[in-house]
């Protein structure tokens, strides 16, 4: 079962591995080198919930403006309709889950 949006996606990470994927509600693990990035966007209906299992990442967010630094063990959520970036922060991949939900997902990019 593919997620929504597999075949359209607008960035590149090093590794994406989906462990959950249910109506509503799915769980992606994801790698992301030192210079990526997961470009600004936000999401019509599902909260994105962040959980680090390694390394170093920075979750952007406006309305309002903020900049959260999370390493291992620590979790952010981002509302519905609230735009964010998420960086890699340190010298190294770090990953993490994206725990995303309740409602039909979407990836709106911001111009």
């Amino acid at each position: 079962m593919q997620p929504p949006n597999v075949r359209c996606r607008p960035y590149e990470v090093e590794r994406r591995a989906h462990h959950a994927a249910r109506p509503g509600f799915r769980i992606a693990e994801m790698q992301i080198g030192p210079t990526q990035t997961i470009p600004w966007h936000y999401h019509t209906e599902v909260q994105d919930t962040f959980y680090v299992i390694g390394g170093t990442i920075r979750v952007f967010t406006r309305e309002p403006d903020e900049e959260v630094c999370l390493t291992v063990g620590m979790t952010y959520s981002v509302r519905p309709g609230r735009p964010h970036l998420v960086a890699n922060a340190g010298d190294i991949s770090a990953v993490f889950l994206v725990l995303q939900g309740m409602g039909e997902h979407d990836f709106v990019p911001l111009t």
